[in-house]
């Protein structure tokens, strides 16, 4: 048989001052809900908090033999444009480059020489920009 709970009972709470499942006295019930308690080890009231069920351990699936198709290493964005480079540069003559300024004016397809970069081939020219293919990879940079 169990015992009915009443006012001035002592049952287990979470306290909110402690942190933790402590003893607390129970303070006020509604029918046979517990409202409030009083902790009896910090002596604080406050609304009944039930313990909290214990956790159950986290169930580990067993590994499982994946029949999926091997991982594709995936192609340097870059590489088109390094090999579009190397293919043009070859059918240019490097010493007819011309020096890159910010004031210059370029025309597509012509071979420009960049301080930092090197050879260069314009690609597309707009207003104030100037798209530029080098052995690194595309470059918009500025021009006239």
């Amino acid at each position: 048989m169990v015992k009915k709970l009443s006012t001035g009972d002592i049952t287990e709470a979470r306290c909110t001052r402690c942190q933790e499942i402590m003893n607390h006295t129970i303070v006020a019930m509604v029918e046979e809900k517990i409202v409030r308690v009083q902790c009896n080890t910090c002596n604080g009231v406050h609304n009944y908090r039930s313990p909290l069920p214990a956790k159950k351990p986290a169930v580990k699936k067993p590994l499982t033999a994946k029949t999926t198709a091997p991982r594709v290493s995936r192609k340097d964005p870059a590489a088109g444009e390094k090999q579009e480079w190397a293919e043009q540069i070859v059918k240019m003559q490097p010493e007819l480059a011309i020096a890159y300024s910010m004031e210059g004016k370029y025309k597509v397809n012509s071979l420009v020489k960049h301080t930092t970069f090197g050879l260069g081939i314009v690609k597309r020219q707009s207003p104030g920009k100037v798209e530029m293919l080098f052995a690194d990879g595309k470059k918009m940079l500025k021009s006239q």
